[in-house]
């Protein structure tokens, strides 16, 4: 694999796994769309670690107050902050978890990645994003974030393994719909996000140990970096966008490329 060709995949996954437009939709039709061949799962294993280190270190204070709350956790008392949120992302990732077990065993994870599939998810929902981001009542902080609305956010969560869906989209649209104000409802998608990469990553991570090498384990290490410092840029900008602009501009953007992708795939 050319140096090129991963820098453009670490840059890919690492702008697109926290903004709303679907990191796996885009690392699925990169190869398609290139005519190179899949970047295979090693790198994507890679991608991954760099955009979970990114947005671990955007969110230092949210997920060392989490780690702290751990041992209470797990001695069964939910009686602090901490506690509480570990609990709360903990139960929001059980949905998405027992969804791709599910689609993993049946095969139809890999039926999905298809450039017809990719295209509808994008199109269908950037308009539900635009949908609940513009009659969301956006009245909650994070703070206010409750076991109810974990569950819920977990089931919206899962509907992500569809690809071209976005977790982050699908998340903040549930958050949103909920009565999450902007900012918040992505702060709560994007520490929901730290949990479901580490499972996803572990399971990949365990199916391709044995086949890595010296120079696949180099090619992963430059993607894991790349990938780390364009998440980073992408979760600091969209932040701090989202004090003053919507989420409107992320929706024409899935609604063109869904159009684009349609096209494509029905001519």
């Amino acid at each position: 694999m050319s140096w090129l060709y991963l820098l453009a995949v670490a840059a890919l996954q690492g702008v697109t796994e926290f903004l709303p437009v679907s990191s796996s939709g885009h690392l699925i039709l990169l190869p398609a769309l290139t005519g190179h061949a899949d970047q295979g799962q090693i790198i994507d294993v890679a991608v991954h670690v760099g955009t979970l280190l990114a947005v671990m270190l955007y969110f230092r204070r949210d997920v060392a107050m989490a780690a702290g709350g751990i041992p209470r956790l797990l001695t069964g008392r939910i009686d602090t902050p901490g506690s509480q949120l570990a609990f709360f992302l903990a139960v929001a990732t059980v949905p998405v978890v027992i969804a791709g077990l599910i689609l993993k065993m049946t095969g139809l994870s890999d039926a999905m990645r298809s450039i017809a599939v990719i295209g509808w998810a994008m199109l269908l929902f950037g308009l539900v994003l635009y949908w609940t981001d513009q009659k969301g009542p956006a009245r909650l902080e994070a703070r206010d974030w409750t076991l109810r609305d974990a569950i819920i956010m977990g089931l919206w969560q899962a509907v992500a393994l569809i690809p071209g869906t976005s977790r982050s989209g699908i998340t903040i649209s549930g958050a949103r719909a909920l009565g999450y104000k902007r900012q918040d409802a992505a702060r709560l998608s994007m520490l929901m996000s730290i949990p479901t990469i580490i499972a996803s990553g572990t399971l990949l991570g365990l199916e391709v140990a044995a086949t890595a090498n010296a120079a696949v384990a180099r090619d992963g290490a430059i993607a894991a970096v790349f990938a780390f410092l364009a998440a980073l840029l992408a979760l600091s900008l969209m932040m701090r966008l989202l004090r003053s602009v919507s989420f409107t501009p992320y929706v024409i953007y899935r609604v063109i490329l869904g159009v684009v992708l349609l096209v494509i795939a029905y001519t």
